[in-house]
């Protein structure tokens, strides 16, 4: 077969007619070093963020799958890659839809930036037991130190290490507010995403696990960190893999967590809660939303009694089908193959409640009102619950906030007279204050910020001190 004539990545935006008006769709798309592609759909009027997409490119044609919302978009790409032009199709509408490509913001390159008043270096680290070799951003407070420090572990999905959503990059944010405020803050590509050796596609839970150990290992090395005072902040699957790091028997655990929209529910009751949240954002019918949940439960099912990869993914993709007779089969089989993948098989079956019992560091759970990925109430409730042996527990709702801690739209900064997504400031300063009543902050040094010329965007070098966003990848 020819080779693709390009390699997609990037975000592409489009205008999706609905009855009573038009929802913006936009589509992001990442290469990953296995020559895949991973993808995800944000519609931010229905306040949808990350649904997974299946990507399956031959030549100029291009069909995408999103499984979870029962929608698909066949079509072409164009104009070398900056049109994507076709059929949008979803329960109770079809129609045409073309979406450009998104240019970058001109907020995130080839500005003149300020030098922040801190250390700044890209390191790579080895994770012993993968032998994998992991790329990250190490971010350290201007001062003798020793400083506390944190690694950030992001959520499901390959994801570099700002953790970038559309112009929001949340990891950054979080690094560069941590660290003027003297604590150091290490973040780093997921498996197979950037810089970092590895599949993200054959990663589980447990694996990031030891990609967060490995990461507070190599920090215990530095001389400017006080290596008694390093802790995990995760989001999403991260926190859950933070709390994971924290029950572990071994020596070389946080001393502190912080969750963020960390679940407390079993994986398979998460994910059932979310599709049955999707289903009615994309306004379907009282009986799609039945037909949906009985599918996603079945497919649940399935997996959880058939151990066999090749067995479970033949019945669910005969399931996938018999459903939706107009489904493509090498869509009902990537669907499948997705499905049956070692993370999904970990996640379905992951209970958090049960290994919490053995973190006893302090924890901080912090959940939004407006997550409609992790509802609050419940997880907070669970987590807290299984967390009964930590002695100091604080766990806090966040009003008006959503899964990525981006409080109210209205509450968004204005950037060159546009609204950009920002990180909760509550949280910021929630996070900020819990870690330092449990550590010791030394007085950074002040630092002057000076002036330095313009960097092109996704170019860092070691040593760089530039904040500015990274080009997607």
């Amino acid at each position: 077969m020819a080779a693709d004539p390009f390699v997609l990545n990037g975000q592409w935006r489009g205008p999706l007619k609905v009855p009573g008006g038009t929802l913006e769709l936009i589509v992001t798309i990442v290469p990953l070093t296995n020559g895949g592609y991973y993808a995800a759909l944000d519609v931010p009027q229905q306040r949808i963020y990350r649904m997974p997409v299946e990507v399956t490119l031959k030549g100029n044609d291009l069909t995408l799958q999103i499984e979870q919302a029962g929608s698909s978009f066949v079509g072409k790409v164009l104009s070398n890659g900056t049109i994507l032009s076709g059929n949008w199709k979803q329960p109770g509408l079809s129609g045409p839809l073309q979406m450009q490509r998104a240019t970058s913001s001109a907020t995130a390159a080839g500005k003149v930036r300020l030098t922040p008043p801190y250390r700044e270096d890209d390191i790579n680290f080895t994770n012993p037991a993968s032998k994998l070799r992991m790329a990250g951003t190490l971010t350290v407070p201007a001062g003798a130190g020793p400083f506390p420090a944190v690694v950030l572990v992001s959520d499901s999905g390959p994801q570099d290490r700002d953790a970038g959503e559309q112009e929001y990059r949340m990891f950054s944010i979080l690094a560069d507010y941590l660290t003027r405020r003297g604590v150091a803050v290490l973040r780093f590509d997921d498996r197979g995403v950037g810089k970092s050796q590895g599949s993200y596609f054959n990663t589980t839970t447990i694996d990031v696990v030891s990609d967060a150990q490995a990461a507070m290992s190599f920090l215990r090395s530095r001389d400017l960190i006080n290596p008694e005072q390093i802790g995990i902040i995760g989001h999403g699957e991260g926190a859950n893999v933070a709390l994971l790091a924290a029950a572990d028997t071994g020596p070389a655990k946080p001393a502190f967590v912080v969750s963020m929209a960390g679940y407390g529910l079993p994986g398979r009751h998460v994910l059932v809660q979310q599709q049955l949240e999707i289903m009615r954002l994309i306004g379907a019918s009282p009986a799609q939303v039945k037909a949906a949940l009985a599918l996603h439960v079945e497919m649940i099912d399935i997996i959880r009694q058939t151990p066999n990869d090749a067995q479970a993914r033949g019945k669910v993709a005969g399931t996938l089908r018999n459903s939706n007779t107009d489904l493509d089969p090498h869509m009902a089989r990537a669907r499948a193959i997705q499905l049956t993948s070692p993370w999904s098989r970990y996640f379905i079956d992951f209970e958090p409640a049960r290994q919490l019992g053995a973190v006893k560091c302090p924890v901080l759970a912090l959940n939004g009102t407006n997550d409609l990925q992790v509802e609050a109430a419940g997880n907070l409730s669970m987590l807290r619950r299984g967390l009964r042996n930590s002695r100091d527990v604080k766990t806090k709702k966040l009003s008006g906030v959503n899964h990525w801690l981006q409080p109210n739209r209205e509450e968004w900064a204005i950037v060159n007279g546009e609204q950009q997504p920002t990180f909760s400031p509550v949280a910021l300063e929630t996070i900020r204050e819990w870690i330092a009543a449990r550590t010791t902050l030394p007085s950074p040094v002040p630092v002057t910020e000076k002036r330095k010329e313009p960097v092109k965007a996704g170019k860092v070098t070691k040593g760089s001190s530039s904040t500015a966003p990274r080009a997607s990848r």
